[in-house]
């Protein structure tokens, strides 16, 4: 197994006005292929500026971030744009789905920005939806389906692409808890299958199906431990 994540010394730091907010101080963090690894932290800890560098969704101030033998710390926005739809799946606790679009149109959005054909676009889309175990929902509108199957279709979009990593931000906020674990039972079988999860979350519970876990304090790694419990 190769490193896929390799963050050095990272650093974010926010200019507001006169003043400097360092939300990430400074980050060294390795995460191999096939791993399945919790970020935790109170507010202000830095977790979401943390999510948003190993997204591709933000650029560190300091620092380099390797992801995939590509250094993507100095990237403009259109490199990482690209980036962002080949190697990573996002799953939000707010689902983000399109209102209008049905179960399998929102998972095949992915493959229109990776240039897929339409055939080939269903095939794909089918193909995760059953995976998730949402066969018979597939032509359902998201108004039509309850939070878990939201989150389902969700997180079938995020898989779509076959991305490196699966990154999933509180994707169990919204939901009861009989259908948080059933999400999580999902993620950990996505995980067994050989996708790489990163979860950002602040419940003890859930960051507890994760195999490794890393606590942020101050924009700095406070503890990063194996879960002996699931390993």
């Amino acid at each position: 197994m190769g490193s896929l994540i390799e963050l050095k010394e990272i650093a974010k730091i926010y200019q507001m006005g006169s003043l400097e907010v360092k939300a990430l101080q400074s980050i060294s963090l390795e995460i191999n292929e096939n791993e399945y690894v919790a970020l935790m932290g109170p507010s202000g800890s830095g977790k979401s500026t943390l999510m948003n560098i190993i997204g591709c969704l933000d650029t560190p101030t300091k620092g380099e971030y390797i992801l995939n033998n590509t250094d993507v710390s100095r990237l403009e926005d259109n490199q990482l744009a690209e980036i962002r739809n080949k190697e990573i799946g996002f799953v939000f606790q707010t689902f983000n789905l399109l209102a209008r679009y049905s179960a399998l149109e929102n998972v095949a959005l992915p493959l229109i920005y990776a240039g897929m054909g339409k055939e080939e676009r269903e095939v794909r889309a089918r193909e995760v939806l059953k995976q998730v175990g949402l066969e018979d929902r597939m032509t359902h509108k998201p108004n039509e389906l309850s939070g878990g199957q939201r989150q389902r279709v969700a997180v079938a979009r995020a898989m779509v692409n076959k991305p490196s990593i699966i990154l999933a931000d509180e994707p169990t906020g919204n939901l009861d808890s009989k259908t948080s674990i059933e999400i999580m039972e999902l993620f950990s079988e996505i995980h067994r299958l050989g996708n790489t999860i990163i979860l950002v979350t602040h419940e003890e519970d859930i960051a507890e199906h994760a195999h490794r876990i890393v606590r942020l304090i101050d924009g700095l790694v406070g503890s990063d431990e194996k879960n002996i419990q699931v390993v």
